[in-house]
C-alpha cells in the first residue's frame, strides 16, 4: 500500500519534493556520505531479501520504499509514513522492497546522545507534566508527522550547500531531534535515550563489547560492567537484545570482519583473528550460518552490489 496515496494535497506536494531531493543528494546505490558526519543518505535500487544487519544507534527516515526490520518475534514496518529509531546496537534481520524504476531512498542519522540528552532536559523542565517513564525499547517504528516531515525538506535542501549546512544545518538537525523526541512515542524514545535503570546499565556493556570485541570477553567481566550476578545480567541482557551475552559478541566480531575485509581488502583468515577468532574454520562455518554466504563470497556480493562511505569513528552498521 502506498502511503502517499492517503496524504492531504499539501503533504503529498512536500513528499514529492523530499523525493527529488534524495534523488539528487543519493546518485549512488548505497551510502552516500553528507557534509555533516552523523547523517549518510541510502539508495537501493533493488529488493533485498532477509539479511542479518547491526544497526547503530540512530534515526532511519525512509523517504520512498519500504523496510521490515525482524527483531525478536516482532516486525518493525518503516517506510514513508514511519521512521524507525534504534537506541541500541542490536543484530535483526531486514529486508526491503525496492526497484530500479522506484529506489529505496533512505536517510541514516547516528545519534548524537549529547544533544538528546540536552534537548531531554529542556523537555523534562519546560513540560514536567509530559509522561517520561516508560519501559525503553531497542527500537520502535514511530509516525512521520506533517511538522517532521516539513523539517525533512528543510533539512535535505541545505544538504549539499556547505555553508548552508555551516549555518543552519545544526539547527535543523535539533529540530529534528526535537520532533522526534515528542512525538506520539517520543516518551519511549526519551526513555530509551536516557539510559536509565537495567536498560542502561545493559548499553554500557553494548558499548563495551563494541570496543572491546577483539579481545577476551567472558560472561563474569560483562556481568561485572553491569553490577550485576551473572544471571540477572543474562536475564537482563536477552529481554534487550533477544540474545545471549555471548551469541551477541558472536554476532558483533563476525559483522565487524565483514565490514574489515569489504573496507580494508583483507583476507578472512586475517579478519578472523582481527575480531578475535582463533580457529579460522570456526569462523568461516559461524561466518556462513549468519550470512548464509562463505566470507570471500559474501564481500565479492557486496563490492558488486552496493556502495559503501569509508570507516567512520563508530560504525555499528552493516548492510542495509
Amino acid at each position: 500500500m502506498n502511503a502517499s496515496l492517503y496524504m492531504p494535497e499539501h503533504q503529498h506536494i512536500i513528499h514529492q519534493r523530499i523525493i527529488g531531493q534524495m534523488q539528487q543528494l543519493a546518485p549512488k546505490e548505497g551510502y552516500n556520505l553528507t557534509s555533516m558526519k552523523d547523517v549518510r543518505l541510502l539508495r537501493s535500487n533493488r529488493k533485498l531479501t532477509k539479511t542479518p544487519v547491526l544497526y547503530e544507534p540512530g534515526i532511519v527516515i525512509v523517504c520512498q520504499g519500504r523496510k521490515h526490520g525482524y527483531f525478536g518475534d516482532q516486525c518493525y514496518i518503516y517506510d514513508e509514513s514511519q521512521y524507525l529509531a534504534v537506541s541500541i546496537p542490536v543484530p535483526f534481520s531486514m529486508e526491503t522492497e525496492a526497484s530500479f524504476n522506484k529506489p529505496l531512498l533512505a536517510i541514516y542519522i547516528t545519534l548524537d546522545f549529547k544533544l538528546a540528552a540536552e534537548l531531554i532536559l529542556l523537555i523534562e523542565q519546560q513540560d514536567p507534566d509530559r509522561p517520561t517513564e516508560l519501559t525503553p525499547e531497542s527500537m520502535i517504528a514511530s509516525p512521520m508527522t506533517p511538522e517532521l516531515q516539513d523539517c525533512v525538506t528543510r533539512f535535505l535542501h541545505v544538504l549539499d550547500k556547505p555553508l548552508d549546512v555551516a549555518a543552519l544545518g545544526q539547527s535543523l538537525l535539533r529540530e529534528l531531534y526535537f520532533h522526534f523526541l515528542t512525538g506520539s512515542q517520543g516518551n519511549v524514545i526519551r526513555s530509551a535515550v536516557s539510559m536509565r535503570g537495567q536498560f542502561g546499565k545493559v548499553s554500557q556493556v553494548l558499548k563495551y563489547i563494541h570496543s572491546e570485541y577483539s579481545n577476551v570477553l567472558n560472561l563474569a567481566t560483562l556481568a561485572a560492567i553491569a553490577q550485576m550476578s551473572v544471571p540477572t545480567f543474562c536475564t537482563h541482557f536477552k529481554a534487550i537484545t533477544h540474545m545471549t551475552p555471548m551469541q551477541y559478541v558472536k554476532s558483533v566480531r563476525l559483522h565487524q570482519a565483514r565490514m574489515m575485509m569489504l573496507r580494508q581488502a583483507i583476507p578472512a583468515s586475517t579478519a578472523c583473528h582481527a575480531v578475535g577468532y582463533e580457529s579460522p574454520s570456526q569462523f568461516n562455518r559461524e561466518f556462513k550460518r549468519l550470512f548464509g554466504l562463505p566470507p570471500a563470497t559474501e564481500v565479492k556480493r557486496l563490492k558488486e552490489n552496493f556502495s559503501y562511505p569509508p570507516t567512520q569513528n563508530i560504525d555499528y552498521v552493516s548492510s542495509h
